[in-house]
């Protein structure tokens, strides 16, 4: 028998992949040049000519290396590099046993979810956040507990995430820089949210984990992005190079259990179970090779900074209200009406394709990629414009 649940999610897919698809069938239908797509996260940015460089020595090896299985947790070349990154940047003494290769950031996070839940227990996000989240959390068989961040900064609201915290509570995710607002979590931020996690630790069996989910931790435009294992010794670390390394295709990231985790062998191991339950085992061997050459690869953040620019300086003079973003390439905009889903339909009638906030936990917003072609930015102006004066703005 199909199972209910799977086809219901594949019946009504990913809000943002649809708007995607629509988008790709209105360029078929009037030209790419006349569509303006700000629905994915999808860099327009290439990739650096290291990581060309990377793949062109790679193809000279035997075919067993270039194409084989490697071990479960990833090649050691790979893991040790990220390791010796992580504690050139940090000051930290990772080793290749603190870091287990993944299929990108959906694998990272899905796995250290199914690692740390229980059936039953419970996983707050910060609203507004990822809709993924949501499915992996309930696949995981837990429940996902929304808590809006401050609606003025976006920051977390410590206090509202206290609010929240039951006996079942198991972890709470945080996604800094944040998709999709582009906040980038201050040091005291992240210090009062452990203030108050330690004290809800506080005669507990296990402790409530922190979930860093950090794919934009290298685009940012000024702002600090704290290392949070720093901070609270319980968290783990999920990245994806899909942003930094500009290869979303290509499905390459990592789980990080710091060795400074009071709990971290038994982690380490019940993600290399979710790993094994999941079928993510064994990250695509090309690209692990990839990230031990280039894993130190700068992102090209001025492109995004331009684009930031271009889109910031024209919506604010045609009356948009936004969120100042401090890091990845996300824009989060008031809608123009109460009903984002409504405004985003008819901001269809200029070609404008950007996402309503529904979909990421709360009403009245709208998200816009603008990792997209700068010269598309610049061709969509003149449509912001006229979707704002059909408002009255």
């Amino acid at each position: 028998m199909i199972n209910e649940t799977m086809y219901a999610r594949g019946a009504e897919s990913s809000v943002i992949r649809e708007i995607f698809s629509y988008g790709l069938e209105r360029k078929a239908q009037i030209g790419a040049d006349k569509v303006f797509d700000f629905s994915l996260g999808n860099p327009s940015v290439p990739a650096p000519a290291a990581v060309r460089a990377s793949i062109e020595r790679a193809l000279e090896l035997p075919s067993d290396q270039l194409h084989g299985y490697t071990p479960a947790p990833g090649l050691p070349e790979a893991r040790t590099a990220v390791a010796e990154s992580l504690n050139r940047r940090f000051g930290t003494s990772y080793t290749m046993g603190d870091v287990f290769m993944t299929v990108g950031a959906a694998a990272s996070v899905s796995m250290t979810v199914h690692a740390l839940t229980n059936p039953g227990e419970e996983v707050i996000v910060i609203a507004p956040y990822f809709p993924e989240y949501a499915v992996w959390i309930e696949k995981a068989g837990a429940t996902c507990v929304e808590v809006l961040a401050d609606q003025e900064t976006f920051q977390v609201d410590p206090a509202a995430v206290a609010a929240a915290i039951t006996p079942r509570t198991a972890a709470v995710i945080i996604d800094s820089p944040n998709n999709p607002t582009g906040a980038v979590y201050t040091r005291a931020t992240l210090e009062a949210l452990v203030d108050v996690l330690r004290a809800a630790n506080e005669g507990r069996e296990q402790p409530i984990f922190l979930i860093s989910d950090e794919p934009y931790r290298e685009i940012v435009y000024g702002a600090e992005v704290p290392w949070v294992p720093s901070i609270y010794e319980h968290t783990v670390v999920c990245y994806s190079y899909s942003k930094s390394l500009s290869l979303p295709g290509e499905r390459v990231g990592w789980v990080l259990v710091p060795n400074t985790c009071p709990l971290a062998t038994r982690v380490m191991a019940a993600v290399a179970g979710a790993a094994r339950t999941l079928g993510f085992v064994c990250a695509p061997a090309l690209f692990q090779r990839v990230v031990a050459d280039c894993v130190d690869e700068p992102s090209d953040v001025a492109a995004y900074a331009r684009n930031r620019e271009a889109l910031t300086r024209a919506l604010s003079e045609y009356g948009y209200t936004y969120v100042e973003p401090d890091g990845a390439f996300y824009l989060w905009v008031k809608a123009l009406e109460d009903d984002a889903e409504a405004f985003c339909e008819r901001a269809k009638a200029y070609e404008l394709l950007p996402v309503p906030s529904n979909s990421f936990g709360v009403p009245g917003w709208f998200r816009l990629g603008y990792c997209i072609d700068y010269d598309v930015i610049v061709a969509s102006l003149p449509a912001w414009k006229k979707l704002a004066e059909e408002y009255g703005v």
